[in-house]
């Protein structure tokens, strides 16, 4: 299985990430997520949010599910982008690509994974009000 993960400060360009896929013959799905920053965190309104986290520990907790993901579906590749620093309110913090044979397996690995990140994945988050300084 191709991995490819990326931890950036930069915003991410969802059309060159796909406009870079690449798939094996006999691949029929390529399901792309985009995960965007809500105007509100909870009740309240945010301005953005702010993420945090310890790029080794990132990559080492991203492969470990990867493989586990390899596992489970017989996935040909899976990219993830996930930002941090700030991200404003309507961009892109987290960008997941799963290529599989079939979209139910594409859909499956993909859903898995983002579950299981948001679980173990050492990547906090702090919601930005209003008042306080943007990126």
């Amino acid at each position: 299985m191709h991995r490819t993960l990326s931890l950036t400060t930069d915003p991410i360009d969802e059309p060159a990430l796909v406009s870079a896929r690449a798939m094996s013959p006999g691949m029929g799905a390529a399901i792309a997520f985009s995960g965007v920053v809500r105007g509100r965190e909870g009740d309240a309104p945010i301005a953005g949010i702010e993420y945090e986290g310890f790029s080794a520990m990132v990559e080492r907790q991203f492969g470990l599910l990867f493989d586990e993901l390899e596992q489970r579906w017989p996935v040909d590749s899976v990219r993830l982008v996930h930002r941090l620093g700030v991200v404003n309110v309507g961009e892109p913090s987290l960008w997941v690509e799963v290529v599989a044979p079939h979209r139910a397996e594409a859909f499956a690995a993909c859903q898995w994974l983002i579950d299981e990140m948001k679980r173990v994945v050492p990547i906090w988050k702090r919601p930005l009000g209003k008042d306080d300084e943007k990126g």
